[in-house]
């Protein structure tokens, strides 16, 4: 099963070639949980409001499980395999955080968090102008609270 996310992100990055591929495949699943692992360090160090707002393990950090969790769900929303949708379902994201309030100071914290991520591991070029872009709505459609 593709998300229409999935089909949509497919669909519209292109590489050098001008060959459209998914981000999934421009950057591959090593890079992708690598990418990751970094959002979440990143988050606990620099962004401790938007950690919290996870479970955490003993040592304060956002739970291993989330983590996993998390990068299941990005590996397929970038167009790879769609283990998150087989084990979760449906990621129906608004629904999964109404519980948590997402204002603009958490919305740009998880930017923030995400988009120096993508620069520790050199995601560039076209994939990177892409991501930026569909992040940064994803991450706009999620607020529930005005501010």
């Amino acid at each position: 099963m593709t998300s229409r996310a999935a089909r949509d992100i497919r669909s519209r990055v292109t590489d050098a070639t001008t060959t459209t591929k998914s981000p999934y495949e421009l950057l591959g699943e090593e890079r992708i949980r690598a990418i990751s692992a970094s959002f979440y360090e990143i988050m606990d160090r620099e962004e401790p409001a938007l950690a919290k707002l996870h479970k955490l393990d003993e040592e304060g950090r956002v739970h291993p499980a989330a983590r996993e969790k998390f990068a299941m769900f990005f590996i397929g929303w970038l167009g790879g395999p769609q283990d998150y949708v087989a084990k979760h379902g449906h990621p129906r994201l608004r629904m999964r955080h109404m519980n948590v309030k997402v204002d603009v100071a958490m919305r740009d914290a998880w930017l923030r968090a995400m988009f120096k991520a993508l620069d520790q591991h050199n995601v560039d070029g076209p994939v990177r102008a892409f991501l930026e872009t569909r992040l940064s709505d994803l991450a706009d459609h999620m607020r529930n609270v005005e501010g």
